[in-house]
């Protein structure tokens, strides 16, 4: 296998891991690439072309990778073409925007367990969301911070 074969295989393992949380295989695949292109910085054709994907579908990709703070992009001086690289620091800015989402469930699950009241039997299936969701949001108010020569480190 060369190494380009063997650069989209895991560009697939990538896409089939995000999948499972629910990201279109396609916007999968472009993070995927994206993580391992050389040039960093690519064009909508050259990532269509690399990973097989149309035009079309991957426009709307792009657009939902860039909204959920996974992807930047930029003009060059003189040209019409814009170009994709993954955002500085992607990983831990989406993680924080996840566990900012428990912290704003929590806030739902209480005001539910006011609505429905503590003897109420729905309040057992709202008290089990919101345990879950408080034990998470403990876990990550005593994680250390994350440190960019963690990276290194855990290679």
């Amino acid at each position: 296998m060369d190494e380009q074969e063997a650069l989209l295989e895991w560009v697939e393992r990538v896409a089939m891991y995000l999948a499972r949380d629910g990201v279109p295989p396609i916007a999968g695949r472009v993070l995927g690439w994206l993580m391992v292109c050389d040039p960093p910085e690519q064009s909508a054709g050259q990532i269509s072309e690399a990973i097989g994907a149309s035009r079309a579908s991957l426009t709307s990709n792009l657009r939902l990778l860039t909204s959920m703070g996974f992807l930047t992009w930029r003009t060059r001086p003189g040209e019409r073409t814009v170009y994709y690289r993954m955002a500085e620091d992607a990983w831990a800015v989406v993680v924080r925007q996840q566990v900012a989402g428990i912290t704003s469930f929590l806030a739902i699950t209480r005001d539910g367990l006011d609505l429905v009241g503590p003897d109420d039997d729905r309040s057992a299936r709202i008290q089990q969301a919101h345990t879950t969701f408080a034990w998470m949001a403990d876990v990550f108010d005593k994680a250390p911070p994350l440190r960019a020569d963690d990276d290194e480190e855990n290679s």
